[in-house]
């Protein structure tokens, strides 16, 4: 029986798509060549057209934290470092398998951000999209050059990064040792892996250079004869009863005589007969294969700029001829004929030159002390966590003066860690700039603030790669300590010009080792005629610049751009313009790639202007 045609359920594609006409055929069984049309036309525009703003959302932010937790768990030493201990048991994997596994979870992690439509986001939500995009697609770049094949060099890698265990996490638990020690037999694995992956760089020849190779059998022997893996064991809480130390401190050191000690040992000895022998012997990293684009992908990856290496070289000479213009002006005032001769007079006045490596460390300390009471004029967010001051392990004496994280609950502090070998051919001339930079308000201030920021995802609250801001700020940090009234010696000041001029001289050698072609006699002959920094300096600087291309460029290039924003800022703002409240913007977005960094200061500068 006939349905009555006021109760005939509506036809199906009119339901789906409402706004289609019915289109009726003299035919029952055969439908129209124009119904498929528009039935194919709307199904497309009905799939394309995008979700509810807060279901993208949602899935956008749900995606962040899949990635972020993703990396927690293919990172455990990572997640220590973050204050997150639910790893610590754990050492990454590093063999040839893990690394093209996660590079399989970041391609899938790139399409399926790509896929959401940021369409009516917020700016910070859009952010948080376009960040995640930049972090995947350098991981796969980098990937697709293999730069996983050369994971070590004279300055770290898995031989030094291992040997920080033992500062990496409070000990103030059982569990905190018996993870620990869980970590220890684990190492013979990691180093072994990482020894597959250079043997893949062997046979590919994508190789260090080789007189830096030939260091790193050294450093694992620093490692051997200092054990730090043993640091733990001198000292245990009192909530931890004797018989538990006394268990926790058999099993750590059989742990490291079974198992750490003889890895190292191996480790080392593979280098120094297999891998270092095959070393290469052009400095410059255009040497091995498609090394042009290896480092436009190092500048890019370092500086999130695309300048060229040429435009950086003449850069840099700029800048060299800019600071030692102010240079001069203070040599002058001093009462010198030049900068030439002012600078003879520091190398020999003995109040300039340390009696002992406590020395260096005691000035660290007494310039990140005095500038902390300061930070209020010049932030309104600052750091929680403590920062403390230690020097550089001898077995890894060829690393520069830098910083370590510290936890965002504040049991693990920020660590300036200085270099102090060699004391009696080293300056203090700049160490007050260094402080600056490495403590407060540079490093330390910037990274331990971005812990603390509230509102992001959790993958913004950390460095993510992109030097140039890091290194940036913390160089243009340095010249906020005259601000408030520090650098009252005028050597001082000197100094942190010094420290500016050394960052300007990186600019010229590493494009020149990598670009231009110079030899390691044409950079130490650069650098010491410069003045710009002491010989033990010059020395590592130099080799750093030749294994780790692009790195040093960070530092300026950010620097630059952070002074170009506050010049724009206060040149638009005008009396508008709080210096607080503008570096409070330049550290409450996180880490960021320069020119993100710029389209969010020039809003916040349009926002500023319309109140």
């Amino acid at each position: 029986m006939k349905e009555p045609r006021s109760r005939r359920k509506p036809d199906f594609k009119q339901a789906v798509y409402p706004w289609i006409p019915l289109v009726y055929s003299s035919h029952p069984m055969r439908v129209s060549t124009t119904f498929l049309l528009l039935i194919a036309t709307a199904a497309s525009a009905f799939a394309q057209a995008p979700k509810p703003v807060a279901e993208r959302l949602a899935a956008q932010n749900a995606l962040f934290d899949e990635q972020y937790e993703s990396d927690l768990r293919n990172f455990p030493e990572r997640a220590t470092a973050f204050g997150d201990y639910r790893y610590n048991d754990r050492l990454a994997e590093y063999s040839l398998e893990a690394i093209a596994k996660r590079h399989e979870t970041d391609e899938g992690f790139l399409k399926r951000l790509e896929a959401i439509s940021t369409s009516d986001f917020s700016d910070q939500d859009q952010l948080s999209h376009d960040l995640l995009i930049r972090v995947l697609q350098q991981r796969i770049a980098d990937f697709g050059l293999k730069e996983y094949e050369m994971p070590i060099n004279q300055q770290n890698g898995i031989h030094t990064n291992l040997a920080d265990l033992p500062l990496a996490v409070p000990f103030d638990s059982v569990k905190h040792y018996e993870d620990y020690i869980s970590r220890l037999h684990q190492i013979s694995r990691a180093l072994s892996q990482v020894t597959e992956v250079l043997r893949a760089g062997m046979k590919d020849k994508l190789m260090p250079v080789r007189f830096l190779a030939e260091k790193v059998p050294a450093q694992c022997q620093g490692i051997i004869d200092a054990d730090p893996f043993v640091l733990p064991t001198k000292k245990y809480p009192a909530s931890i009863s004797p018989e538990d130390q006394k268990r926790l401190t058999q099993e750590i050191n059989d742990a490291i005589n079974t198992d750490v000690l003889p890895a190292y040992k191996t480790f080392a000895a593979f280098i120094r007969t297999e891998y270092a022998p095959l070393g290469r012997t052009s400095l410059s990293v255009t040497s091995l294969s498609d090394g042009q684009k290896r480092y436009e992908n190092d500048i890019y990856a370092r500086t999130t700029t695309h300048m060229t290496p040429d435009e950086i070289h003449q850069l840099g000479l700029r800048e060299i001829d800019r600071i030692e213009a102010e240079m001069t002006a203070i040599a002058k005032k001093a009462g010198f004929a030049d900068l030439a001769s002012f600078r003879a007079s520091l190398k020999t006045n003995p109040k300039y030159k340390p009696t002992s490596a406590e020395q260096i460390l005691e000035d660290f300390r007494h310039y990140i002390a005095q500038m902390g009471p300061k930070l209020p004029e010049l932030f309104t967010l600052l750091p929680k966590s403590p920062v403390t001051v230690e020097a550089i392990p001898e077995f890894q004496a060829a690393a520069a003066t830098h910083y370590v994280t510290g936890t965002p609950d504040g049991k693990r502090p920020g660590r300036v860690v200085v270099a102090t070998t060699k004391f009696a051919d080293r300056s203090l001339v700049d160490d007050e700039a260094i402080a600056y930079h490495e403590g407060v308000p540079g490093h330390h201030m910037q990274l331990s603030v971005q812990q603390q920021l509230e509102g992001l995802p959790k993958f913004r609250l950390h460095g993510l790669g992109f030097n140039a801001y890091i290194e940036g700020w913390a160089l243009y940090a340095e010249q906020l300590g005259k601000e408030v009234g520090f650098y009252q010696d005028p050597v001082s000041n000197y100094g942190r010009l010094s420290s500016e001029l050394f960052r300007a001289v990186r600019l010229v050698v590493d494009t020149g080792i990598h670009a231009k072609g110079w030899s390691r006699d044409q950079v130490v002959d650069f650098f010491r005629k410069s003045g710009a920094v002491d010989e033990p300096t010059i020395q590592s600087e130099t080799d750093r610049y030749i294994s780790w291309p692009a790195q040093a460029l960070s530092y300026k290039l950010g620097q630059l751009k952070f002074r170009e924003l506050r010049e724009r800022a206060q040149k638009e703002l005008g009396a508008k313009f709080d210096l607080r409240k503008f570096h409070d913007e330049m550290l409450d977005g996180g880490t960021l790639p320069l020119d993100m960094l710029e389209a969010r200061t020039d809003k916040w500068i349009a926002q500023q202007k319309a109140k």
